[in-house]
């Protein structure tokens, strides 16, 4: 049968490219896509999209994409075959490891690790077996607070609590913009609808964000705060809710400790005295603190702002402790925790264990260890500093650090004097490119999928798996198949022949739900998903701490606030040579450094902009759309500046994620893809606490070209 006389099909899925989880419905001819748009029977999204899910045609049918791995030579860039790939790079990393130690490789996994069931699976196994403890991913360039702060508090660091949405009467939302993300921490697909919904029913949302975010547009309160002081504001709030005697802890208040070293600890950040440098009123603080704590339902959100600076550690705490004290924590309407079908928190369970010891340091700079890997921040430092333990080769999988990791050029000159590098990429990306080695994968739609990650993270209890689509071409690998085969001729263990659906069929069976019969079998059977029931109480059953109790005050966390403390009170201090604070944004068309490859995405106006306040381009003489220089302590780049009061005064945002240097047929274009904010940003500012990079608050200045 000819393509052209083909049956029309219809594929259903769950589109991979970000965190909203939405149900896809596809209609292809043979092996090409006629269509891709929402699955209206998807009982999480309902039918909702957004433009990033027709990438997904865009990366299987890119000319660009690599299909067959790939050797750096003194001519280029030579094809290899797989039997003959394989094993070199397996041996080329034992060799180095013999030579220097088995710490002189390191591992970077990328954000799209979250979203693939076969790398969540043997991923793990591959980078045991490897035996350094030089692990690092974009973890600690976005999330570890959240680990952070669930591992000290709830025993482990993947028991997060989300927004319960649906249900809420009142929900604060702080660096956070869920209308252009749909959830962050915290799938939620079409929000928008949410949103509305809770309005309708007399609910309020309040934000607190340097920038009038697409989210605060839509709220019925908006404060501007000054970067880095959500902790100050966060702290004020649970100050009032103490003062007041407003405190109600509901059904938690007998597994809870050490609740009055919080109130001890906040007892210096009253409103009146953070108002300043927060940049909000005292008596709006006291508001919203008896708002919080008056409202039936009420729940407290903080994202990636709050995560991504010097005290995210603190704010993730604090953002905990607001839930729980206004009876909002493990709670409908509130913070509430997911029963996901596949439970990775059964299966890495801790309950009963003593609390952790501290880990080791980074040999450098001695920054945490923390969630089984070291900060990003230090990676190139340990690249460039000789001496025993000193980095001598990576494997990246699925990563670009290059443009995602602070000082992202110093990062890419240290990856110059590695001594072997290989990369697990579709692309010749800014970092796979500095590889000796490129082992291509199959795409998403050539890939089946369960979403064990971002499940567990949904504001509603759902199960769903994605069957391929297409089959992988003859010379392509799964990234399963390839984390697999360097496992097996690194280790000499041969291989057990396990599959990905083999191990989440086992978990579902095992699972909360294995006894209703929920099975692979039953997913397959239920194309558009399964509904497990919207969230329900359960962290008594989660809890993995050894005494069964929440730790209200973790010291580290207590002692973090002396920190904060003198930072902006007791000594505040500014650097006159970069007045402006740089924050990040998202944009609805775009996903961290891997939406460049699709052309729909990249049209229209330019979306890597420098956002500034009408008042700080006059004062300098900007005008909208001029091409500007923006620069750091560390670097500069050129960009146009977008003159618009969504930015607070005094504040400037670029996205994050941008600055590709590749284009159609792998010409480069260095305008294309916009200017990465992490030429600016600098490895050496991060919260101390975590090792989180600290890019929201970085010191800039402005200038004329």
């Amino acid at each position: 049968m000819s393509e052209a006389t083909a049956p029309i099909q219809t594929h259903y899925r769950t589109c991979n490219i970000c965190e909203a989880m939405c149900g896809i419905e596809i209609q292809y001819q043979a092996n090409k896509i006629i269509s891709i748009k929402g699955d209206k029977n998807d009982p999480l999204s309902q039918g909702h999209i957004c433009p990033k899910a027709v990438a997904l045609q865009d990366f299987y049918e890119d000319p660009d994409r690599l299909k067959k791995p790939l050797r750096k030579t003194d001519n280029g860039w030579e094809e290899m075959e797989w039997d003959e790939a394989i094993p070199y790079v397996a041996n080329r990393i034992r060799e180095i490891q013999e030579a220097h130690g088995n710490n002189a490789l390191a591992t970077f996994l990328g954000n799209p690790n979250a979203h693939n069931l076969g790398n969540n699976v043997f991923g793990p196994i591959l980078i045991k077996a490897l035996k350094t403890k030089n692990r690092f991913s974009a973890s600690s360039l976005d999330q570890l607070p959240h680990h952070v702060a669930s591992s000290h508090m709830f025993g482990h660091s993947l028991l997060t609590a989300v927004a319960d949405i649906d249900r809420t009467d009142y929900i604060m939302v702080i660096g956070g913009n869920p209308m252009v993300s749909n959830g962050s921490m915290m799938t939620v697909p079409n929000f928008p609808k949410r949103l509305k919904a809770l309005q309708e029913r007399g609910g309020k949302m309040v934000v607190i964000d340097p920038r009038k975010t697409e989210t605060a547009k839509r709220a019925d309160a908006h404060h501007f705060i000054k970067p880095e002081t959500d902790a100050l504001f966060l702290a004020a709030i649970i100050h009032t809710i103490f003062e007041e005697d407003k405190v109600a802890t509901g059904h938690l208040t007998p597994i809870l400790k050490r609740l009055d070293e919080v109130r001890e600890a906040v007892a210096p950040f009253s409103p009146e005295r953070v108002a300043k440098q927060t940049g909000i009123r005292a008596e709006d603080i006291r508001q919203m603190a008896r708002e919080m704590s008056e409202a039936e339902k009420a729940v407290c959100y903080s994202r990636m702002g709050a995560s991504t600076q010097r005290f995210g550690g603190v704010n993730l705490w604090l953002t905990n402790v607001l839930n729980i004290i206004t009876g909002n924590f493990d709670a409908e309407g509130g913070m509430m925790f997911s029963l996901p079908a596949f439970d990775h928190i059964m299966a890495t369970s801790k309950k009963g264990k003593a609390p952790r010891k501290e880990g080791p340091k980074t040999r450098v700079s001695g920054l945490p260890y923390n969630i089984g890997e070291f900060p990003t921040a230090a990676l190139a430092e340990e690249m460039e500093t000789p001496g025993e333990g000193q980095i001598k080769a990576l494997l990246v999988v699925a990563g670009n650090p290059v443009l995602s990791a602070p000082n992202g050029p110093r990062l890419e000159k240290a990856m110059e004097q590695l001594d072997f590098m290989v990369a697990i990429d579709i692309y010749k990306t800014e970092t796979s490119r500095m590889a000796d080695v490129i082992l291509p994968v199959a795409t998403g739609l050539q890939s089946s999928n369960y979403d064990v990650v971002f499940h567990a993270l949904a504001v509603r209890n759902t199960a769903k798996y994605s069957p391929r689509l297409f089959e992988r071409d003859e010379d392509q690998r799964y990234e399963w198949e390839v984390l697999k085969a360097l496992h097996a001729a690194y280790t000499g263990i041969p291989d057990n022949g396990m599959t990905p659906e083999f191990a989440l069929d086992n978990m579902l069976k095992m699972g909360p739900y294995g006894q209703t019969g929920l099975s692979l079998k039953k997913l397959k059977e239920n194309p558009h998903g399964v509904d497990l029931g919207p969230l329900k109480p359960c962290l008594d059953q989660r809890l993995q701490t050894h005494d069964d109790l929440i730790d209200m005050a973790p010291e580290l966390f207590v002692e973090d606030l002396q920190r904060l403390e003198n930072t902006f009170l007791e000594s505040p201090s500014k650097d006159e040579a970069y007045p402006f604070a740089l924050i990040g944004r998202r944009v609805l068309r775009h996903h961290n450094t891997w939406t460049h490859n699709s052309d729909r995405l990249m049209r229209g106006r330019n979306q890597c902009t420098v956002q500034v306040n009408p008042e700080d381009a006059a004062t300098l003489g900007l005008e909208n759309g001029e091409k500007i220089e923006v620069s750091s302590r560390i670097g500069r780049v050129e960009i146009e500046a977008e003159i618009t009061d969504e930015m607070m005064p005094g504040v400037v945002s670029i996205p994050q994620g941008w600055g590709s240097r590749k284009k159609t047929n792998m010409k480069v274009a260095a305008s294309y893809g916009g200017v990465s904010i992490n030429a600016l940003t600098d490895d050496k500012r991060l919260d101390t606490l975590t090792g989180n990079a600290a890019f929201n608050g970085m010191e800039v200045k402005l200038a004329k070209l």
